[in-house]
């Protein structure tokens, strides 16, 4: 080989060896200076799924991608920075996107991904735990309102029936007080929160008929007792609503308007987006409707924003807010007086929350949160309508009647006569109700192991709130600092036996110290597989929880009315003392049985809830005779601290109510394809006054029970041995969806049974007796709603959209006296602006 032959194969070979080693420490560097992406992929029971392919995706393209291996880890490494997020597919699974998350060069950032089953609706939840679980590794009954439920309602009072154990109250049509019942618990026995500040008013009432669905992206419905993690008002349930997000790298502008029959119309505009390490959303819409009505119109605006900051990989700062105020008119119940009073009532609404989520460790999460709410009611009554009467009772007194009409109940009991609709007093009668709440919060998760994880809370709330009446001079107010502590721990065995063990202890300046324990456990007697019966599930739920005595409650309670008259001296000598908390206990199990390798899923609960220490409103007649141990003396002596309270039997608030609630719920749902989507539920209760001091004992003090043809009525309260009030004992639904571009449809059909009630009118006839007073078995009329509604993408900026509700113009859907809404229908267009849809 010659010299020059030899020079020539060294330095060819020698590029080439420079060649690789510049790429390979290229390869080296770029990688130094890259974001990682990892994780596991598993299904809804925690169980590894190999093979699926994981997509990282930054402004609509791909960036990188990996499958996840036999242990269901994935890692992908990108040489940019940005925001991100995940696209994941996998045979028999749901293709899953990812919520978007920010990561500069350097980051390791861990996204652990959750499939569901490409035919049911297994969702991520966080009320029953305090922390993102899957719904199959949860004992609790939670149900999830998605955006498709929410897209074309102005509020939720229609979707909330939509599931198990659930059941609502309009006390009119739309826009008038709406109550929610979970489980045969009360209506202030359901904590409501948005964005994880409490939403109530001080002791937990809250009405849904103000409540826009502007702003609200998902709501999570857990039915059961816990105040183990949310404190005193979780005592049937919790109602959790969350704030959607801006997601697009660029500024997105939606607008939509619609109207309808009843001059009804309704308009919203949203901008969302997110640019770096900043997303955000804007939105503001307004309702205007005159419903079917004299004297009944209604208006509401909404606002609402969220506005998020990344610090960096680990550290998140979010801040939303909510801004609603409503008007609707008050025409009281028509169906009893034919006349429409002239009334109004106003709310104003603002909740705020301002967050800090850092991820300290890989597995140790805090979240640090402040919260407020501040919540303001005012009722008038302008002039009293009806034909004035003088002398109406043969005593002297002077009211407006309504007109003659024939009250006809459900249960076939009716009555005619006219009924007394307002009293001869000064007008306007105003009335206002003020709620004030700030809140802090912290909360910590630490992953022990795999299968361990420990939570630890803490909550400081300062309440301040006020009862005034102008007419009467009335200016109450009220002052409660209160704080709650939890901890709670929840895992798995082996991937087959998950359990949720946890306490909690309430300090509240109203009632004392209480403690709230709570425990749950699900267990897979037959592992999810391929097959005709692809999965048995077994649940198991146990815990106390306890509530805050409502505004009015506190206002209105017996030891309130002596301390504040005077009478101090005598509560203490009579040991009468504050309103205590009012407690529940539940008791649960259940079975999911799912069919045909998870296309079918079917759902079956048995629940005993216990309601002890409610409240009531008990006459001044009764009072002397509800202590225990009281001498003739003594009662002599509350008689004249009682004073005009016992001379004309005016009512007080105190803890001697008691019930209980048991029943069956049950769900079945399915798809078909990828397309459609069914699902249906029954729910079965069963609840039973066990004491009541109020309407049972009338008959003790002055031999006097109001009775229709010798059938015995409780007025303003159930009987012992009745059922509580506006809890139908049969309750349904049905919810369809179909969804392929460019059409969507939805059906949403509820059901209920006939349910106890009484239309109130003691001492409310034309001569101030009660011949308008009905048995309360089955006054209220059972009821089937239908809804339909769908929308078609017109292009990508354009879209139409209608809905129709109460198909069938059903009258009677609300409590005895108050006619519903009927057959309306809305329709109308959006409008998209930005870069996806030129």
């Amino acid at each position: 080989m010659t010299l020059a032959r030899f020079r020539g194969r060294f330095f060819h070979r020698a590029a080439r060896l420079s060649a690789s080693t510049f790429l390979l420490l290229t390869l080296v560097c770029t990688s130094a200076f890259a974001a990682s992406v990892r994780g596991i992929v598993t299904d809804a029971t925690g169980a590894r799924v190999s093979g699926a392919t994981v997509v990282l995706l930054q402004n609509g393209e791909a960036v990188g991608s990996a499958v996840s291996g036999a242990d269901g880890s994935y890692q992908i490494t990108t040489g940019t920075q940005g925001r991100f997020f995940l696209l994941t597919n996998a045979k028999s699974f749901r293709q899953l996107e990812t919520p978007v998350f920010y990561a500069k060069q350097l980051d390791t950032i861990e996204r652990n991904i959750v499939l569901e089953p490409e035919w049911v609706r297994d969702s991520i939840v966080v009320t029953p735990t305090g922390t993102p679980t899957p719904q199959p590794q949860t004992s609790s009954a939670t149900d999830v309102i998605g955006p498709l439920d929410i897209d074309l309602r102005t509020d939720l009072v229609s979707t909330l029936p939509l599931m198990p154990g659930t059941s609502v109250m309009q006390i009119g049509q739309r826009g008038s007080q709406s109550s929610l019942f979970v489980r045969g618990g009360d209506s202030d026995a359901t904590m409501v929160l948005v964005d994880g500040v409490e939403a109530g008013d001080l002791g937990g009432r809250f009405d849904f008929g103000t409540l826009p669905a502007t702003g609200v992206e998902r709501a999570e419905v857990y039915r059961g007792t816990n105040s183990n993690l949310y404190g005193a008002g979780a005592l049937s349930g919790v109602v959790n609503l969350t704030t959607p997000r801006g997601t697009t790298p660029f500024p997105s502008f939606f607008l939509r308007a619609d109207g309808g029959n009843f001059n009804t119309h309704h308009e919203e505009a949203t901008i969302a987006g997110a640019h770096g390490k900043l997303d955000y959303l804007g939105t503001y819409s307004w309702l205007q409707t005159s419903n079917a009505l004299p004297n009944d119109q209604h208006h509401m605006g909404a606002a609402a924003g969220n506005l998020g900051y990344q610090l960096n990989a680990k550290t998140q700062i979010r801040g939303t807010a909510h801004y609603n105020v409503a008007a609707t008119g008050i025409p009281n119940a028509w169906d009893f007086y034919g006349v429409a009073d002239d009334g109004t009532q106003k709310d104003q609404d603002i909740y705020a929350s301002g967050s800090i989520d850092h991820q300290t460790t890989d597995s140790f999460h805090n979240v640090v949160r402040y919260g407020l709410a501040r919540k303001r009611e005012q009722s008038a009554l302008w002039n009293a309508s009806g034909e004035y009467v003088l002398n109406y009772d043969g005593f002297g007194d002077n009211a407006y009647l309504g007109r003659q009409v024939t009250i006809r109940g459900a249960n076939g009991a009716s009555a005619t006569g006219r009924a007394i609709l307002d009293y001869d007093q000064a007008y306007p009668f105003q009335y206002h109700l003020v709620s004030n709440r700030d809140e802090a919060a912290y909360q910590g998760d630490y992953r022990f192991t795999p299968h361990l994880m420990g939570l630890i809370g803490f909550q400081f709330e300062d309440e301040h709130g006020a009862e005034i009446v102008p007419s009467y001079g009335t200016n109450e107010t009220t002052e409660h600092q209160n704080y709650d502590y939890s901890a709670a721990v929840h895992g798995d065995f082996k991937g087959r036996f998950f359990y949720t063990l946890g306490g909690g202890l309430q300090h509240y300046s109203l009632f004392g110290v209480e403690t709230t324990p709570r425990a749950g456990f699900t267990y897979y007697a037959l592992r999810p597989r391929t097959g005709t019966f692809s999965g048995t599930r077994v649940m198991f739920n146990f815990g106390d929880a306890v509530r805050e005595p409502a505004l009015t409650d506190e206002f209105g309670s017996l030891y309130h009315f002596l301390v504040s008259n005077g009478f101090g001296s005598v509560a203490q000598q009579l040991h009468i003392g504050p309103l205590t908390a009012p407690r529940g206990r539940m008791y649960e199990g259940g079975l999911e049985q799912a069919f045909l390798s998870d296309r079918i899923l079917f759902r079956a609960r048995y629940f005993h809830n216990e309601f002890g220490k409610q409240i009531e409103y008990v006459g001044g007649h009764l009072l002397p005779n509800l202590i225990p141990g009281l001498t003739d003396a003594d009662k002599q002596q509350l008689e004249s601290a009682l004073g005009f309270y016992y001379t004309n039997d005016y009512g007080l608030t105190v803890n001697t109510q008691a019930y209980c609630a048991q029943g069956f719920e049950s769900t079945l749902e399915g798809g078909i394809g990828s397309t459609i989507f069914l699902r249906g539920g029954y729910t079965y209760l069963d609840a039973v006054v066990q004491r009541s001091f109020n309407s049972d004992n009338e008959a003790l003090t002055d031999g006097f029970a109001p009775t229709w043809n010798g059938i015995p009525i409780g007025a303003i309260s159930p009987l012992v041995g009745a059922r509580p009030f506006r809890r139908p004992p049969h309750t349904g639904f049905f919810t369809g969806t179909y969804a392929r571009h460019p059409f969507t449809g939805i059906v949403n059909m509820s059901f209920a049974s006939r349910s106890d009630d009484s239309t109130y009118l003691w001492y409310q006839d034309s001569q101030g007796g009660n011949s308008l007073l009905l048995p309360n078995r089955n006054l209220d009329y059972g009821y089937a709603k239908i809804d339909v509604g769908g929308s078609y993408q017109m292009k990508s900026w354009i879209a139409f959209y209608g809905l129709m509700e109460n198909l069938t113009s059903n009258q009677h859907m609300g409590p005895i006296g108050y006619p519903t809404l009927p057959f309306t229908v809305r329709s109308g267009v959006k409008l998209q602006w930005g870069r996806e849809s030129k």
